[in-house]
Order: C-alpha cells, then structure tokens, then sequence
C-alpha cells in the first residue's frame, strides 16, 4: 500500500527534476553574450559597429571562408587588409588612420597574398598558375609584371571587386568577363558583337580567359597554351592538332593567327582576306619578302577566278599524312 501512495508523487518529483534541469541547460536562457559569440560572429565586432553591411556580405567571402576556419575573429581579418583600423576606430572614423586598397598603393596589400602566380592557392585555379607550380612555367605570367600589372590606370580594384562581388562570382570580378574586358577593349569587343564570323564569346561556354591568361604578358606571350604548348586554338579545334607528316605552318613558319582573325571577322571561317588566293599568296609568291611556301606553278593564272580558291584541290589545309600537296 505504501508504494501505492509515494510511487505517484516519486514521478511527478523526478518529472519535475528534468524539467529544471532542462530549462537552466535550454540555450533560451544561456549567457546573451554565449549565444552571440556562437551563433554571430559580428556581436564582437568593431568594424561591424559601422559598417555593418559590408562586413554581414563580407562573412560568404573567400577571404573571410578561410581565414575564419582557422579561428581568425572578424576585425582582425578586416585589419589583415585595412591595417590601422583599430586607430581609425578608436577616432570615431579617421579616413587618414586605415589603409585604403584603392590605386597603386592599394594593390600592395593584394600583392602581399598575390604576389606570384603558382606559388598561392590560385594555382588550382590558373592553368598557369598549376604549371608554375610544377616547375614548368617559363616567366610569362605574373601579378606583378603582367600586362594588367598595377598602375595608376589599371589596378586590381579596376576589376576585382572585394566587397561588393557577388560570392559566387568567379575571380570576385566587378561585371561579366566580357563586358569588363570591353570597358578597356572596345573594338575586339565590338567584333565579337557585329562581325558575321566571330567565336561566341560568353554565349557559348567560351569566354575571353578561356585564351588570355589576364595576368600575362602583351600579345602572343599572354596567350594560354595547351598541355603540348601549343595555341589555346588547338584545346578546342583538336582535329586541326596533328600530328601531320606532311604538316602546313605547324608554329614552324606561321601559326593559326598567321591566316585567322581570333576574335571576329568579315569573311568565312574567319579569315583574314576576302579571297583565298590572296590570303595564299602572302606565303607563297616572290612578290613579297617573305617567301615561306613553294610558288604555284605556271598555269595558276590567278587573275582566272579558276586558280582564285587553292583549296579546291589543296583541301587539307591544316596538314596531310598523304599528300605533300595538301591534296587529301
């Protein structure tokens, strides 16, 4: 009878128990500041006090995500970049006392991550960048010699934008690929737009990094090559590749560039003359100086529209494994 009588109230003090002790355990009740620190990692944050948007923005940034996973705090990843900042707090927000990343003098700070291609991270991004990084890079590509090399003209900040890029924006830039490279280059942009033969540049998986390493060197230096070192034609044009036994230009008097216009033209498959024939004969006459091919034979009369188009009967232009004549 007796354990009738207490067995009722024994549960209700033990359910009475574990309601007390969830309650002071339950995160509803921790320490305010516990919970901020946890669960917001700008509660402690100075540089947030102010500049609270751009530093909320700042958190899915790739130069917060990994400083952050090694237990940097927020203002001192801020300060990484923006030295002087705890002065320019403490003064209620001197401009003089904090490091601006704006013009020349800005892009030092960049540099001190980003200083050679190969040697950073961004070697899994840069095909240069991975080659460097395997010792197989001739000086061609750097942050600091490149054409894009810091000026007073042209900085990182002119295309990187590291506060106000979309996250998931490749390379942080300020605007799509092909509408920043065309704010400095508008004529090859405009022949990607307007000419009739052009590669679809950004419409098509194509863009202009897709050939030009940005941080590489003026003209054909700048050019991104394939494995073999070659053009970066050939990494999608790959029937043209060869080997050839009985090869046509090859890279060994000429290349793809010595009869194409890269980015856009006015005549088909992109070629630099109207006419075959005349594009034929910069090689292959003795009217010029730079005679590089065998001259056609007396009865070419080029001024009959019959002899006008060598590709007529020379149809593997690109080279041939049966024909010294590029016949087949």
């Amino acid at each position: 009878m007796r354990t009738r009588f207490f067995l009722p109230g024994g549960i209700l003090l033990l359910v009475a128990l574990l309601l007390l002790v969830g309650l002071v355990t339950s995160p509803a009740l921790a320490s305010p500041a516990a919970n901020a620190k946890k669960g917001d990692p700008l509660a402690d944050s100075v540089c947030a006090s102010c500049h609270g948007d751009q530093v909320k923005a700042f958190l899915s940034n790739p130069h917060n995500r990994g400083l952050a996973a090694k237990g940097w705090r927020t203002d001192a990843i801020c300060e990484a970049c923006h030295t002087g900042a705890p002065k320019h707090a403490e003064a209620g927000g001197d401009k003089a006392l904090v490091k601006s990343l704006k013009g020349v003098t800005g892009a030092e700070s960049c540099l001190t991550c980003h200083d050679r291609i190969g040697d950073h991270p961004c070697a899994t991004c840069s095909p240069v960048g991975s080659q460097a990084s395997q010792g197989r890079l001739v000086d061609t590509s750097s942050h600091t010699t490149g054409a894009h090399a810091p000026q007073a003209a042209v900085n990182c900040l002119s295309c990187h934008s590291i506060h106000a890029a979309d996250f998931k924006t490749a390379k942080l830039l300020v605007k799509p690929q092909v509408e920043l490279c065309g704010s400095c280059h508008p004529v090859v942009a405009a022949a990607f737009r307007n000419k009739p033969f052009a590669h679809h540049v950004g419409r098509g998986g194509i863009d202009c990094t897709s050939c030009h390493e940005p941080h590489g060197r003026q003209g054909k230096n700048g050019l991104k090559r394939t494995r073999a070192g070659e053009l970066p034609c050939l990494a999608c044009h790959t029937e043209k590749k060869g080997p050839f036994v009985y090869p046509h230009v090859g890279e060994i008097s000429g290349d793809c560039l010595s009869c194409h216009e890269p980015h856009g033209s006015n005549n088909m498959k992109q070629l630099k003359r109207s006419r075959v024939d005349q594009l034929c004969l910069e090689c292959h006459s003795r009217l010029g100086a730079n005679v590089l091919g065998s001259q056609p034979p007396s009865i070419h009369n080029v001024n009959q529209p019959r002899w006008q188009n060598c590709t007529t009967c020379h149809v593997a232009v690109h080279g041939s494994n049966r024909s010294p004549q590029l016949f087949k």
